[in-house]
């Protein structure tokens, strides 16, 4: 190795741009000679001032993770774009994720999509997967499945555990495609034994319901376990499930907990719920109104509308917070507008007495009418009770503000840091 360093350094020094950018990459990841950043630097700089696309690349590698020269994004920028005109496919990736993350504007999303492309044809694995995503989703080029699930494929081809997963989630769910579970299973196989925690998520979801593969709950939590064990929130809280009611373990109160809590404390809201609903019924922990109060807030300021409602409940009978009026109409909106049918209950129940609002007739008929649009009994027996009470104008004015707020709910129903390749291991 010592006799081969000589050689290449001997090469470099006499301008071989090649050599240069072998001893560049050498003393960026410490090859047969001691890790030195700024060396690096010197040895790719002289490599890419020739036109080699490699040491371009690397070059915009270091100035994007400030190694060797102080970080600097534009400089990173002018690197890869020297290095993607020469069909640099990793250059390419690197400036399709910049236009994605990194720059704003309606353009910048149909830059990406260039870049991408031109890194996918290539054969580029990453490429080809953010590629599929982009007209899954319709950004920056028109939504198209079967364009998308081209890229997933060349992609899963190559081993991409991202694109083997995506396939699985599509196959299974029969999104632009029939349903297939079988080969749902296997591609989320694949990908599972790659290590991918939501394909190991979503594999034990197809033994637990015996989903193209034979049922098997031993199976389920065997793939759970491994996704469990790399965090992923999601298969925590399943974990706690099935010790919850014993399916593929034994019935464990102790290891339920503990799950539900990994995943909670991780955001996972509908764990954070669970605990909640625990801790205010004294289930398998000391009845605790405070520390229900505690999880039910950090999943409704998640968004949660079942939460937003349960702790707009709590504020109105003051079970583990103090009584708060206010509060409980602020909780119970947010709810409301985003379809919980109880929540709209309440809020025309409290627009109808004036509690922390005022007494409003009309308001209250709209909020009743949408809850029992839903089949709630006690929001139709409401409503036929105010009916009786209205002049038609104003029951008239109620369904039309109704109307105008199940149309705000439908709009919202509908509607970092970049992953650059270099040093990150891709």
């Amino acid at each position: 190795m010592a006799q081969s360093i000589r050689q290449i350094r001997h090469a470099a020094e006499q301008g071989d741009g090649v050599e240069q950018y072998r001893m560049g990459v050498r003393y960026a990841f410490g090859e047969g000679v001691p890790q030195d950043d700024r060396k690096a630097v010197k040895w790719l700089r002289l490599s890419a001032e020739q036109g080699h696309s490699e040491a371009q690349f690397w070059m915009g590698c270091m100035y994007c993770f400030g190694r060797g020269v102080p970080q600097d994004i534009k400089r990173a920028e002018k690197w890869w774009l020297l290095a993607a005109e020469r069909s640099n496919a990793k250059a390419q990736y690197n400036l399709g994720l910049m236009h994605e993350y990194d720059k704003e504007g309606p353009e910048e999303i149909k830059k990406a999509a260039k870049w991408y492309r031109l890194a996918a044809e290539q054969g580029y694995v990453f490429a080809q997967f953010r590629l599929g995503q982009l007209y899954d989703f319709g950004r920056g080029v028109s939504k198209d499945a079967e364009e998308a699930m081209k890229w997933y494929h060349l992609a899963a081809r190559q081993g991409n555990a991202d694109a083997r997963w995506k396939l699985g989630v599509i196959y299974d769910t029969g999104m632009g495609v029939p349903k297939d579970h079988v080969y749902a299973a296997k591609w989320l196989h694949l990908s599972a034994e790659q290590g991918h925690a939501d394909a190991q998520h979503v594999l034990s979801d197809l033994y637990q319901a015996g989903r193209g593969v034979p049922q098997d709950d031993r199976e389920a939590v065997k793939w759970l376990r491994l996704s469990a064990g790399q965090g992923n929130p999601n298969a925590q809280y399943s974990m706690g499930f099935m010790y919850e009611y014993g399916r593929g373990v034994p019935q464990d109160a102790e290891q339920a907990m503990k799950w539900f809590r990994l995943a909670a404390e991780q955001g996972d809201d509908v764990a954070q719920i669970v605990l909640a609903r625990k801790y205010a019924n004294g289930d398998g922990v000391q009845k605790d109104y405070c520390e229900a109060a505690k999880w039910l807030h950090l999943a409704a300021e998640r968004g949660n509308a079942q939460a937003q409602y349960m702790l707009g409940d709590i504020y109105r009978t003051g079970k583990g917070v103090q009584q708060d009026a206010e509060q409980a109409v602020k909780w119970f909106r947010l709810s409301a507008e985003q379809g919980e049918a109880s929540a709209q209950f309440f809020l025309g129940f409290i627009y109808q007495r004036g509690i922390g609002v005022s007494e409003n007739e009309v308001e209250a008929y709209a909020w009743f009418n949408l809850a029992a649009a839903q089949g709630d009994p006690d929001a139709i027996e409401k409503q036929n009770a105010l009916r009786e009470q209205m002049s038609s104008e104003k029951i008239a004015e109620a369904q039309q503000r109704s109307s105008e707020i199940w149309n705000d709910i439908e709009s919202k129903l509908q509607i970092g840091t970049s992953l650059y390749i270099g040093f990150s291991g891709n």
